[in-house]
């Protein structure tokens, strides 16, 4: 494979790579693991302005900052904007690893190592979901949607979540992802909330999915009526329904 940077901002770390076999595509979490032939692996992190572009042979002239291009047998990729780009040994990618929670999309996590994390924090939960360092891969909606699903109030403690709703978080999680990877968007409302089901318009929103609190500020929850609730939490703004995911006494 050839790579160069059309930008000039990682020319260096091109080189590392150019003229190596690419082996293996992996993911944990946000970021992207390429390994290649000679030990090195490209670590990409799009960050919330990144993307990939693809296109065939002949590839035309770069266009805008293209920090990255990828040449292979017939196609291109260009990267444009990551929030990480950088070559890795294998030693700094456990490093890399072993700083992430696990990931739900991976078949080799381990959701008791979050829960590890969780049950000794007085983080409101909402926040421990975030951390990538507590579970990797989760983002806002995912958040808000299966703390909604599960009946689990935003500013719970982590400490005080029990046991078995960490679990069924989890597995949630799971479904949710796994879906969303399938299908190429976020849809997480069960069988009968959905448009069809209840006789209401579809959802119009800028991400394309079927959701209960995300981004509905003020709109009655699915299931009680309940106006959905919006507040900000360590930067991010966080949804709930007050009804369906109530404070727990006392906590």
């Amino acid at each position: 494979m050839r790579a160069h940077s059309p930008q000039g901002r990682f020319a260096d770390g091109a080189r590392l790579i150019d003229g190596h076999v690419l082996e293996q595509a992996d993911a944990h979490g946000k970021h992207l693991l390429l390994h290649f032939s000679h030990d090195r692996v490209l670590h990409v992190h799009l960050g919330i302005y990144g993307r990939y572009t693809f296109g065939r042979l002949p590839a035309p002239d770069p266009v805008g900052q293209v920090r990255l291009r990828l040449i292979g047998d017939g196609d291109h990729a260009d990267l444009r904007g990551p929030n990480t780009c950088e070559v890795l040994d294998l030693p700094q990618v456990k490093l890399l690893r072993d700083r992430l929670g696990p990931d739900p999309l991976r078949s080799d996590a381990d959701p008791d190592r979050a829960w590890r994390r969780i049950s000794r924090s007085r983080a409101p939960i909402a926040q421990l979901l975030m951390d990538q360092s507590v579970v990797a891969g989760p983002g806002n909606i995912y958040r808000a949607e299966v703390l909604f699903r599960q009946n689990v109030h935003p500013d719970l403690p982590g400490r005080a979540l029990d046991r078995q709703v960490w679990q069924a978080m989890w597995d949630d999680l799971v479904l949710l992802m796994r879906e969303g990877v399938r299908t190429g968007r976020i849809d997480t409302v069960r069988p009968e909330h959905t448009p069809e089901a209840m006789g209401r318009p579809p959802r119009v929103d800028d991400h394309g999915g079927e959701v209960y609190v995300y981004r509905r500020t003020g709109q009655p929850c699915l299931i009680c009526g309940t106006a959905v609730r919006a507040r900000t939490l360590a930067g991010r703004n966080l949804f709930w329904c007050p009804t369906c995911q109530p404070p727990v006494p006392g906590v």
